[in-house]
């Protein structure tokens, strides 16, 4: 039994050790192990690959980026969605000791550009275009002449690091490389060089960068080494009970965290199969590949479950090979989970919490904490890791006090890439990283995030956490979905507004919302501005930009600004 806590400090106390090995010792181990178990799944692209296979094609590319003159901490950008072109590099380029820069499919040209200047990419794999994105035409606007450079060769002087191009596909791109041929590079030598590889890369050596982003400035590059996402991959599925039996639906995108490390290296760490259901979400495509693939795992945003559940036709697929997963990304509604859990089967679903400067995880339901717990904590700390929360002269607080939560242990970051202003405030002497989120432990150490700090806002002096009154409407029969802000006001500072998408076929007045609430809550936490709306403006991981809809609020009530947010730890 867990000692009851006093004050907000916790600990993750465990028998198992962290592992110390590369990402490539990990996969070359779970190769060995399991080799003719099924390893990746790609429903879009008709690939099925054992782990054997996987292996062999792993190294084929990786000796292919040795052959390109890759070395060992060069860092090599990846501009796709979801395909199994994707995993092959995650895994390839790790074993080359190439650090994998993870590039938004949906960034365009600036944001691209700053990002592979930032990091000095000396290569960037690209597919030739996403939705309404044609990488290869932006590409050409970025580099002038790439139609008459010879692959390998670019010199561009606003990107003097960058040399090669890499296309996917099968057509052919003047200036670039394509991806399918870099097998055919390596001989002998290359291959030589990659076993050599194995023993001389160290596990706290970077190997993998992502950006963050706020609603200002420019975007912070997160370097994570293998010590952090091995082991974070490792612990997060032991709370998932996943072993090789298991076989896991990665809808969400490989760019982020939840993707890379909750999704594909969590598989592979457990020997667990790894089925991407399309390139971008589609909510028919997850329930397809469950159904087909008798997936026991699922991963997803709220979001994305609320799109799953919505199809006219779910209860028509055979989801009863569900069990687990990983809801995370955004605060995970009460409701929400009840219908995963009893729709989707999914009844040993686990809440997870963190950032990617944690990588990500820090907390995590497991699957045997009972409904309660489930549905309103992020369960308690994954082991090897330190959780204390403050007030704000930085003080510890007691349990159940509300405050900002600070992250210590193996899953920190070193550091955002080549910035040391920003990681010096980021990180404190000490080695606790500020999450910027308020929230509770309780005696028994299960957490419960209230909300973040500048999404907590201040009205006629009264501290309100939006996610509190999110959580209330949320009960509303009629209600699907609920985004709470605040928006500027002259006499109380702050109002509250609740944006509001319904079921499909409901009705529902402001008035009626009001009367649901008044007696049930205190008075001014009942929202003064009330819209319902179709959809929220949202990121390409799923979370609500509330920060948008504060400034489509001030245009509308004619106020000057809006309260500036965030969309999350991570972006």
């Amino acid at each position: 039994m867990m000692e009851k806590i006093k004050n907000s400090y916790v600990h993750g106390v465990s028998e198992m050790p962290l592992r110390g090995q590369t990402i490539g010792t990990c996969f070359d181990e779970t190769a060995t192990s399991y080799g003719a178990n099924d390893a990746l799944i790609v429903a879009h692209q008709n690939v099925r690959w054992n782990y054997a296979e996987l292996q062999k094609k792993v190294d084929a590319w990786a000796a292919g980026f040795i052959a390109l003159g890759l070395k060992p901490g060069d860092r090599i950008g990846i501009w796709t969605p979801n395909c199994w072109e994707w995993i092959v590099t995650q895994f390839a380029s790790a074993k080359a000791g190439l650090i994998l820069v993870n590039i938004n499919p949906a960034y365009r040209l600036p944001e691209l550009q700053y990002a592979l200047d930032k990091v000095k990419c000396a290569a960037l794999i690209t597919a030739a275009s996403h939705k309404s994105s044609n990488y290869i035409e932006m590409l050409h606007e970025m580099l002038p002449g790439l139609g008459s450079v010879e692959p390998g060769n670019l010199h561009d002087e606003n990107l003097p690091d960058l040399k090669w191009l890499i296309n996917l596909g099968d057509k052919k791109q003047p200036g670039f490389a394509d991806f399918d041929s870099l097998p055919e590079r390596a001989g002998p030598g290359q291959y030589a060089r990659l076993l050599e590889l194995q023993s001389e890369l160290q596990f706290d050596d970077p190997i993998n960068i992502q950006f963050t982003s706020g609603t200002t400035g420019s975007p912070k590059a997160t370097a994570l080494t293998h010590h952090n996402i091995v082991n974070n991959a490792y612990f997060s599925g032991l709370q998932m009970g996943l072993g090789p039996a298991d076989r896991m639906c990665i809808p969400v995108p490989m760019y982020h965290c939840f993707g890379m490390v909750l999704g594909t290296l969590c598989c592979v760490v457990h020997g667990s199969a790894m089925i991407l259901p399309s390139a971008g979400f589609d909510a028919r495509a997850v329930l397809e590949a469950c159904a087909r693939e008798q997936c026991t795992a699922l991963h997803g945003v709220p979001t994305m479950f609320i799109a799953e559940l919505d199809e006219p036709d779910v209860g028509s697929f055979d989801l009863s090979s569900l069990r687990t997963g990983i809801m995370a990304g955004a605060p995970c509604p009460v409701e929400l989970m009840k219908r995963v859990m009893n729709e989707m089967n999914m009844k040993e679903i686990t809440i997870a919490y963190g950032m990617t400067e944690t990588g990500p995880v820090s907390f995590q339901t497991s699957i045997d904490d009972p409904l309660e717990r489930k549905v309103t904590t992020v369960g308690r700390v994954l082991p090897h890791t330190e959780i204390k929360i403050i007030d704000e002269d930085k003080r510890v607080v007691a349990a159940r006090t509300p405050g900002e939560l600070l992250t210590r242990g193996y899953c920190v970051m070193p550091g955002y890439w080549d910035d040391p202003d920003r990681t010096a405030k980021a990180i404190d002497a000490a080695g606790w990283i500020a999450s910027g989120d308020i929230a509770t432990l309780d005696e028994a150490g299960y957490c419960q995030i209230v909300g973040r700090i500048k999404d907590m806002l201040i009205r006629g002096g009264e501290n309100i956490f939006p996610r509190e009154i999110e959580e209330f409407m949320y009960a509303h029969p009629k209600i699907e979905q609920v985004e709470v802000i605040g928006v500027p006001d002259e006499k109380y500072g702050e109002e509250i507004c609740a944006w509001i998408k319904l079921r499909e076929g409901e009705t529902l007045g402001e008035d009626e919302v009001r009367h649901f609430c008044e007696g049930k809550m205190a008075h001014f936490k009942i929202p003064r501005y009330i819209r319902i709306v179709d959809s929220y403006p949202m990121t390409v991981t799923g979370k609500v930009q509330k920060y948008i809809m504060r400034e489509r609020m001030a245009e509308l009530l004619g106020t000057a600004t809006a309260e500036p947010g965030t969309g999350g730890p991570d972006g």
